[in-house]
């Protein structure tokens, strides 16, 4: 039944959205941010990007913690996510830009890829019928609620309403084999077992796509 909604959702926003809009500076609607930290910072051993960086992150690279939608409305530029102080939310971006600098004050690193081969209107317009789900802090499939990369999985659809974006295990755990401290904490208050190995996706394998594209634009407040 939910992959009939979203399946229809999706055929619908075909049917609303009649073209692909685009602001001077290359930016489409559709297109994603990826937010990494540089290869040699060091985030706050406690903190969920430490965390995602010590599981997912490949070494001497920028590394991925987070990923979100750009919306181009007429023009301005708002960004849809997914974070554990928001839930799924639409903000403009200059707000994202301000929220994302880390505690030093500086800014993290935005990578601007493009989605090929299917229409980014109707992902938005997805994305943005889930504003207001909470964010997923369990890391589970099919319980209504999304971190940041599942929900770009299930907002970028193909034509069969099938996600472009293929599934893998989930790793929680640092190269070393140890359990960052960020997941024991959270795990231990949510009182479950940590979801390793379960289907899921995270922003680091999501930015490898072949379904994405580099895009050369600065990413600065409009």
């Amino acid at each position: 039944m939910k992959r009939k909604i979203i399946f229809i959702l999706f055929l619908l926003a075909i049917v609303i959205t009649t073209s692909c809009r685009q602001k001077a500076d290359g930016i489409r609607n559709g297109d994603l941010v990826f937010v990494g930290l540089p290869a040699e910072y060091e985030a706050e051993a406690s903190s969920i990007d430490a965390a995602i960086s010590a599981a997912t992150g490949i070494e001497n690279q920028v590394q991925i913690t987070h990923v979100c939608i750009v919306e181009v409305a007429k023009d301005s530029l708002w960004i849809i996510d997914a974070t554990p102080n928001r839930g799924v939310s639409r903000r403009p971006l200059k707000t994202f830009l301000e929220e994302s600098r880390r505690i030093d004050g500086s800014s993290p690193e935005y990578i601007v890829k493009r989605v090929k081969g299917i229409n980014t209107d109707a992902a938005v317009v997805l994305a943005k019928s889930f504003c207001g789900r909470s964010y997923d802090f369990r890391f589970l499939p099919d319980n209504e609620e999304f971190y940041c990369s599942e929900l770009i999985q299930q907002c970028y659809l193909d034509a069969r309403g099938e996600p472009i974006f293929e599934s893998q295990p989930m790793n929680f755990l640092a190269p070393d084999g140890s359990m960052p401290p960020f997941w024991e904490q959270l795990f231990r208050q949510l009182e479950m077992e940590v979801p390793q190995g379960i289907p899921g996706t995270n922003p680091q394998h999501l930015s490898e796509s072949e379904f994405l594209t580099d895009i050369a634009v600065e990413f600065i407040p409009n």
